[in-house]
């Protein structure tokens, strides 16, 4: 017995379904309704519910629901960072696009590293949980393994998979970085250096997409590209903005791999004297809500964030549901904000 005098879940001592049946007044089936299904129930009964849920302290048992149902109702998503304000946007698709559907999310934060997704994912597949969301393609031998061993539907995220069957939602990534690349070339830049920090593989396509737009107009050189693997911020974007000019100060425009580090960039010019974009231009990628409100505005590539987590929840629960996609790659494009940057 609990302190008011009802008994308790046996074991366990926790309430149960039954308990908060009889408080409200109501059969078993008709209170286990009104939890996973209240709009087939009545407001009346689903007020009188939740009342005794609150009353009791009740607590659904998810194992024993999807043992029943063989559905968990739970939906992982693995994201490489939670402070990236590019994921935030992602996260906040995903749950719309689920919440309808009572489906709960398990979010990880892999910080960039494999060997993190990998515990993560052996962690949250002992929930059983209905599908999984990466915001990677490229995985651990261990975590294929898993993937393949546990039959759970996956969606990668934010960028294109061309291997054959896989879901993917996004945009080419390669595609963006060339298009930025060849805008700069337009204008009439030729010593055009890139930036890059993390070097995740989003980042690394996007330098290949610059590589490819170098080689393409003849201008590539590999002394002006500057990568490195510390996190991204604006404190290492003014950093390597300071190295760039130092080692080649011939580079008459720099593109950087983030809004972050381009941000980062701005600021060091703008400390030395150095104008944007008269003497140097900077752009960047992801557009930020701060980039169009810099002085100078900021060019950069606007990516469909919160678009990329809808469609990818949204795909992943038509497998869920057993429903044969009518596309498996879903192509979101990406849109150039020229500014006063570059």
């Amino acid at each position: 017995m609990d302190k008011t005098g009802r008994s308790r879940g046996r074991g366990t001592g926790r309430a149960t379904l039954e308990q908060v049946a009889g408080m409200a007044g109501v059969s078993i089936m008709t209170a286990s309704r009104a939890l996973s299904q209240p709009q087939m129930v009545s407001e009346v009964t689903r007020v009188k519910v939740e009342r005794a849920v609150a009353e009791l302290g009740y607590v659904p048992n998810r194992a024993a629901r999807a043992l029943a149902s063989s559905q968990s109702h739970v939906i992982v998503v693995l994201v490489p960072s939670f402070s990236n304000a590019v994921f935030t946007a992602v996260l906040e698709g995903i749950h719309d696009a689920v919440a309808p559907g009572q489906y709960q999310l398990l979010i990880g934060n892999t910080y960039y590293s494999q060997a993190e997704e990998e515990k993560l994912l052996r962690t949250y597949l002992q929930s059983s949980p209905d599908g999984i969301l990466f915001s990677s393609q490229a995985h651990s031998p261990a975590v294929t393994r898993m993937l393949e061993a546990s039959q759970v539907p996956s969606v990668s995220m934010m960028d294109l998979s061309d291997e054959p069957g896989a879901l993917s939602v996004g945009f080419s990534q390669f595609e963006a970085g060339m298009e930025m690349t060849r805008h700069l070339l337009k204008k009439g830049y030729r010593r055009i250096g890139f930036i890059g920090a993390q070097l995740d593989e989003r980042t690394l396509r996007r330098a290949d997409g610059y590589r490819a737009a170098m080689v393409e107009a003849g201008l590539a050189d590999p002394r002006l590209e500057l990568m490195v693997p510390e996190r991204s911020t604006i404190a290492l974007g003014a950093e390597l903005m300071g190295q760039m000019m130092a080692n080649m100060p011939d580079c008459d425009a720099v593109f950087c791999c983030n809004d972050d580090l381009a941000h980062g960039a701005v600021y060091h010019c703008q400390r030395h004297g150095v104008q944007i974009p008269q003497e140097i231009a900077v752009c960047g990628f992801n557009d930020l809500p701060a980039s169009a409100w810099m002085m100078p505005s900021l060019t950069t590539i606007d990516t469909p964030r919160y678009q990329v987590g809808f469609e990818a929840a949204s795909l992943l629960l038509q497998v869920i549901k057993g429903q044969e996609p009518e596309r498996k790659r879903i192509d979101l494009g990406f849109t150039l904000r020229e500014r006063e940057s570059a």
